[in-house]
């Protein structure tokens, strides 16, 4: 014969299993209140996955994009962190954290198909927001609007894009000024006349577009420059750009006062073709964007001046712009990261130097 439990022993296990209930549910609602926070299924932080594609790789330009915007992806998420374990959960839920900036570009800029592809590849992995550097304004155009289609949202940096797209924000230096900055300084270290070279970059590229215009608009208002050459591509290294400077120095050498070449590898070519040809120091040089060679070269009185842009600026405001919008903040439709002009005057100035030898990622 089995013994039944007494009244009291079945009234203390009811109650010790209601209490069993009372904490298995508030343990369920703090799991569902991390869970909210950190998510779920792996058992770790959900991740938030910026993708920063470049218009290339190659250059240190972009290298300091990377590290400007892994600055903004830490103090993002260390400002998540801290309302986290502060128990605030309504400004953890609030702010963007767990970033991870997905970093990958073309190798070289004037691969506009393999940076589509890189596009691609970020939709299909299903990154919560881009940041591209379009290397063709117009080849970039349906693979945006692909992304914001999938409401992904895009923020431009560095170059602009065709209209079309609904884009964040478009983050960049001013570009035209840029080039206005380089035409009057150009237009002073020759004495305001004489004979100068344009040397382009390639064609579709927005960026040095706008630089090309903001330097012929610039020398335009100097009667006595003569630009007698502007419509030669150098392309995307310093090797492609030197061979089209020894063909532009062979012909106008004798009688140049000066060149402009609009971003760093065509300057750096520019640079050794000057030099090979006797030249560096006689013809005036005006680059854009820095590099060891060119500083070097600005010591030494071979380069009159460096149009900088800051492209750690440009990475860290990009990723601020993309995390607003992902937390439900308007931000401007157009930010610029400014423009400025080194000199072997000023190349030794602090700001300056950070300038010209800005951070890179590691």
């Amino acid at each position: 014969m089995t013994q039944q439990p007494s009244s009291s022993l079945k009234s203390y296990s009811a109650t010790f299993a209601n209490h069993l209930k009372r904490i298995a549910g508030t343990a369920l609602v703090a799991m569902l209140a991390t869970m909210s926070l950190t998510g779920c299924g792996d058992g770790g932080p959900k991740k938030t996955r910026i993708a920063v594609i470049p218009k290339g790789t190659s250059h240190e330009f972009w290298k300091s994009v990377h590290f400007g915007a892994q600055k903004a992806a830490k103090e993002l998420n260390a400002a998540h962190q801290a309302a986290v374990e502060s128990g605030d959960t309504a400004k953890a839920e609030a702010l963007v954290g767990n970033i991870e900036i997905v970093y990958r570009g073309p190798v070289v800029e004037s691969n506009t198909a393999s940076q589509i592809s890189v596009v691609k590849d970020m939709i299909t992995m299903g990154v919560d927001g881009i940041i591209l550097a379009p290397n063709q304004k117009g080849g970039l155009v349906d693979v945006v609007e692909e992304a914001i289609d999938e409401e992904i949202p895009v923020v431009i940096f560095d170059s602009g894009l065709d209209e079309g797209p609904e884009i964040v924000s478009y983050v960049a230096t001013d570009n035209f000024k840029g080039g206005e900055i380089a035409g009057h300084a150009l237009a002073k270290a020759i004495g305001e006349k004489g004979n100068v070279i344009l040397l382009r970059y390639i064609a579709g590229s927005e960026s040095t577009e706008k630089r090309e215009e903001g330097f012929l608009s610039a020398i335009g208002a100097y009667p006595e420059i003569k630009v007698v050459s502007s419509d030669q591509y150098a392309g995307d290294t310093a090797t492609k750009s030197k061979e089209t400077a020894d063909q532009l120095l062979q012909v106008h050498g004798e009688s140049l006062a000066g060149i402009f070449a609009v971003c760093e590898p065509n300057a750096n070519g520019t640079l050794e073709s000057l030099k090979n040809a006797g030249l560096d120091g006689k013809v005036k040089f005006i680059a854009f964007d820095p590099s060891e060679a060119l500083i070097e070269a600005m010591k030494s009185d071979q380069c009159d001046g460096i149009v900088l842009q800051d492209p750690v600026q440009m990475g860290y405001q990009s990723v601020m712009t993309l995390a607003k919008t992902l937390q439900g903040e308007k931000v401007d439709a157009v930010q610029s990261t400014g423009e400025y002009l080194a000199t072997p005057d000023n190349m030794n100035d602090q700001d300056m130097k950070q300038l010209l030898k800005p951070e890179l990622a590691e």
